[in-house]
């Protein structure tokens, strides 16, 4: 390396190190707080005995899925609103999001008297869209993934000099966030360890940056999906990193380019990422609407997901709960695929010969076994000769996999021979 360029390395260090002194201090934290105190639900920690007692910890959730808004968004919007001119706002403002960003934006800029465009991917749910146009944004659908939106709402900033506020690359954005921590920590003040899902990282920049300076002892574990783990390629090659795709059901942590502003406090403050897989993310909202009657969106869900994944006793963990903002269509497929995972639901295949009462010996044998029937599919083209056998196929509501494979059983001692069926073909049960 030579001099000259050693020197332009360090200054531009320096430089980044006058900036994060000058944005993410304590000082800075505390006025965000006292601003966003004004418009914010107030979230109090709801603990888990469910999840305590699965852990072997004391779990607690920070449950921003109740916010105004559907999400935690609205902290930094409205504080980064709030730092600007009244020049600034009166071009009217403009934001990418995949939903709650959206929201956010949209609501903090009707209190502050400002115009709002927001830019959404095309297959941003129906109930985000709408949302956001109720607080009075203008929406504009453009692009499949949130990276494409993002791009598009930085030409539009161009062309129309809106003023532009980042979802996440944002240190006064990241800053908004980040009161949650204060919150949490006001609240419990021996907690050991806080668990926060990571898109582009705003929301881990601010609750990590301020839970260090008030404790440095405090573990901040981000949580990423499989498919979207911008962050945690990032920390890797150490320099922001972009993913060639995104495939995650987590829409709201669906980012292919992490922030790079916020990679250093990422660096610097987060002790560990967890990736999770999007199956786990279906178990995890069974388990919060059995368990705690909340709706929780997927990219909330990873906190949630990520405590089997701690390898932790007896600490005081709090799992921030980020949004709640799901349409009924997707909770209705989630809530099917998670019965199918849990063996709550499943369906079996069964030969008879096509003759009566070979049916209602079926059902008889389900109604001693306590198992639901909820769906029959009688096939009798299975094979050439009726009379030998045609199929049945008896979609069950179960307890579980012991219930399960207890009426799996029964069908085999009556000499029915059962094969499971998944939706990638039939199996020998």
């Amino acid at each position: 390396m030579s001099g000259e360029y050693e020197e332009q390395v360090k200054g531009e260090k320096m430089e980044d190190m006058e900036e994060k002194e000058e944005k993410l201090t304590l000082e800075k934290f505390e006025e965000a707080t006292e601003a966003v105190s004004k418009v914010i639900s107030e979230t109090k920690l709801v603990y888990s005995e469910h999840f305590s007692n699965m852990t072997g910890n004391k779990v607690y959730f920070k449950p921003e899925n109740m916010q105004y808004t559907g999400a935690y968004k609205v902290r930094g919007a409205y504080y980064k609103i709030s730092t600007l001119s009244e020049e600034e706002k009166s071009r009217g403002l403009i934001t990418a999001s995949a939903g709650n960003h959206a929201q956010g934006v949209a609501y903090a800029a009707k209190l502050a008297g400002a115009g709002a465009v927001i830019v959404m991917p095309t297959t941003t749910p129906l109930m985000k869209v709408n949302r956001t146009r109720s607080y009075g944004a203008e929406v504009v659908l453009h692009g499949d993934v949130f990276d494409e939106a993002l791009a598009h709402a930085n030409r539009l900033a161009a062309e129309k000099g809106y003023t532009f506020i980042h979802p996440f690359n944002d240190l006064d954005v990241a800053t908004g966030q980040g009161t949650i921590a204060m919150e949490i920590i006001k609240e419990l003040p021996t907690v050991d360890y806080i668990l926060v899902p990571i898109g582009g990282g705003g929301l881990c920049t601010g609750v990590a940056t301020l839970a260090k300076l008030l404790n440095p002892k405090i573990k901040i574990i981000g949580v990423e999906p499989a498919g979207a783990n911008c962050m945690q390629e990032s920390l890797r090659a150490g320099k922001v990193v972009s993913l060639p795709s995104v495939n995650t059901i987590a829409d709201g942590t669906a980012v292919q380019t992490p922030g790079e502003l916020l990679l250093p406090y990422i660096q610097e403050n987060v002790d560990k990422i967890i990736t999770i897989e999007d199956s786990e993310l279906i178990v995890a909202f069974l388990d919060m609407v059995e368990n705690h009657k909340m709706i929780v969106e997927n990219s909330g869900l990873l906190t949630v997901a990520a405590l089997k994944h701690l390898n932790v006793n007896k600490k005081k963990i709090v799992s921030i709960l980020s949004g709640g903002n799901m349409d009924v269509i997707t909770m209705a497929s989630i809530v099917q695929h998670g019965l199918i995972q849990r063996d709550r639901v499943f369906t079996v295949s069964v030969l008879l010969p096509d003759k009566p009462g070979e049916l209602a010996k079926v059902s008889t044998l389900m109604a001693a076994e306590q198992g639901n029937v909820i769906k029959l599919e009688h096939n009798q083209f299975v094979s050439i000769n009726r009379n030998a056998a045609v199929e049945l196929r008896i979609t069950v509501e179960a307890f579980g996999t012991e219930h399960k494979e207890k009426i799996v059983d029964a069908l085999k001692a009556a000499g029915y021979r059962p094969k499971l069926v998944k939706s990638k073909g039939i199996y020998e049960a």
